[in-house]
């Protein structure tokens, strides 16, 4: 019975350890996207001894980008670890129960909501720093702060490529999930 276990349980320790690089890659480019928006400021003189300075608080957007990045970045690094023990464990490298996996589950699409939510809102905001908003009187931003705005912009890539891989992690998280019921009476494939 324990040879017939082994290849299952390989199977379940590599997809164990693809879940941890896709974790830890989703980790680096959400806190990549948090540090780059979040410290990017350029300051400028507008009139001869004026300067105006623009940072990630002048759109309410992009704080909020800067504190789900870090949440995401956060939930993240702690299932790595997660994946790390239960790579460590022989017996059962999948996972304890349903309970746990139901939670995992859950949370996974969570974060790849959420995460994809605040970076399309923040992209929403950034537009008109680029475009401006002329009966609004909103001049174009990026005309003046062209570093600020092509950082700003390298940070929305890294958090859309985090929810990317997020929601890749979410779909191994549905697969461990998913495969706790029998599969002769659920997903019965003829």
């Amino acid at each position: 019975m324990e040879e017939r276990n082994l290849p299952s349980q390989m199977g379940n320790l590599s997809i164990l350890k693809a879940e941890g690089f896709l974790r830890l890659f989703s980790l680096l480019f959400a806190v990549s996207s948090a540090c780059l928006v979040g410290f990017d400021s350029q300051t400028k003189v507008v009139f001869f001894s004026i300067k105006k300075k623009a940072t990630d608080r002048d759109l309410p957007a992009l704080s909020i980008l800067v504190m789900v990045e870090g949440v995401v970045a956060g939930y993240n690094l702690i299932q790595l670890c997660k994946c790390m023990i239960f790579a460590g464990i022989k017996e059962r490298p999948s996972g304890c129960n349903k309970g746990l996996a139901w939670t995992c589950f859950l949370l996974d699409q969570m974060v790849a909501y959420v995460s994809f939510a605040a970076t399309s809102a923040a992209t929403q905001a950034s537009f008109l720093a680029i475009t401006g908003a002329s009966h609004l009187q909103w001049s174009k931003l990026c005309n003046v702060y062209t570093r600020f705005c092509e950082q700003i912009a390298g940070g929305l890539v890294c958090g859309f490529a985090a929810s990317l891989i997020m929601t890749t992690v979410g779909a191994i998280s549905a697969f461990h999930l998913f495969r706790r019921y029998s599969s002769k009476q659920f997903l019965v494939l003829k």
